[in-house]
């Protein structure tokens, strides 16, 4: 076995406290590698663990952050061939064995481990992870991105998620599809609906937010501070109206992980629409749950991204199709209470990526 390695990390010990730093060394088992972190996205979903009172799978004290890239530093028997190379790892990692993972359906796996639920993530100077699933990543397509391996951190999860909805909801050219909250993985999911085909509808309650995805990838944006549910629905009509766009067969994706967002989104639909509900909130909303069967409507779910899908996503970043470095910014490790706190408070633009210092 390798030797292991000298590492710390930041744990949660208790909901509402502060991560605290700890000391920890760690080396691979077979099939395993140690990662050596590059960058950890903050996710809304790290946010609901520390602050909401979301329980984890694996009981606390855990190391939070599953949006994580890195260099592997050390591997275990089997899988060698990793060694030194720069990885993404996938923010759900499923067994690959099992009877559901067989029939493709990788991702309700019940054996399936996510980085900072399952297991101790990547808010850390290393991580150990089964080498199975790992994104490789071409180094030298990101500087022509102006983006650095830290950067591409989020692409587990941020990027790869909306990928999967965007795929599983059939977004095809000439189609119409709403994001409703475009802040981190919404924003992603609508420059991913444009890079597919769609015209982009981005509601949100940030202008600046919403500024920003214009530029990037949206043909109307809306404001739901400024027009109740009824008005979003009639200026999206007469936005579809106006480009010979279809009414119907609408698009959906609800990435705000709110109620507000929620109700909004589901208040959206029309005839042949599909919703796809992306965000998540331990809020609970009243709905008609009818209009599904009136408007022949359907719902997905989306819970992570299989990792056979990670390389084509990442292909859609590397290959600018996706604009990435205008919506990520780094922050030292170190700092990582403080990043949680204005997170926490909607104080930042762009989705933090926390770099810790080897």
């Amino acid at each position: 076995m390798p030797h292991g390695i000298e590492a710390h990390r930041w744990i949660m010990t208790a909901v509402n406290q502060p991560l605290v730093r700890e000391a920890f060394s760690t080396a691979p088992a077979e099939g395993e590698v140690v990662v050596a972190v590059a960058g950890c996205g903050v996710c809304h979903t790290d946010l609901g663990y520390l602050y909401d009172g979301v329980r984890t799978n694996h009981p606390l004290p855990l190391t939070l952050g599953h949006e994580i890239s890195g260099r592997v530093a050390a591997a275990g028997a089997g899988a060698e061939s990793w060694l030194g190379r720069a990885v993404i790892i996938p923010a759900v990692l499923p067994c690959g064995v099992c009877d559901t993972c067989r029939r493709g359906r990788p991702n309700i796996c019940r054996k399936q481990a996510m980085p900072g639920n399952d297991i101790h993530g990547g808010f850390a100077s290393h991580i150990v992870v089964p080498a199975r699933g790992l994104c490789p990543v071409d180094e030298s397509r990101l500087a022509h991105r102006r983006l650095t391996l830290g950067d591409v951190s989020v692409v587990a999860d941020a990027v790869t998620t909306p990928y999967q909805a965007v795929l599983r909801a059939g977004v095809t050219p000439g189609s119409v599809a709403i994001v409703v909250g475009i802040g981190g993985v919404g924003g992603y999911a609508a420059q991913i609906a444009r890079a597919f085909g769609a015209t982009v509808v981005a509601i949100d309650v940030d202008p600046v937010k919403l500024d920003a995805i214009g530029r990037a990838a949206a043909s109307l944006t809306l404001n739901a501070r400024e027009h109740d549910l009824r008005g979003l629905k009639a200026k999206i009509g007469e936005f579809c109206k106006a480009g010979g766009l279809p009414l119907t067969e609408w698009t959906i994706f609800e990435c705000s992980g709110t109620a507000a967002g929620q109700t909004t989104a589901f208040g959206l639909l029309t005839y042949g629409a599909t919703l796809c509900v992306v965000g998540f909130t331990m809020d609970r909303i009243e709905l008609r749950l009818s209009n599904l069967m009136a408007f022949d409507a359907r719902a997905l779910g989306n819970w992570g991204c299989p990792p056979e899908l990670y390389p084509a996503a990442l292909d859609l970043v590397l290959d600018g199709r996706i604009e990435l470095a205008s919506f990520v910014e780094q922050h030292p490790l170190d700092r990582i209470n403080e990043v949680f706190e204005l997170a926490q408070a909607h104080k930042l633009t762009r989705r933090a990526v926390l770099v810790p210092q080897q």
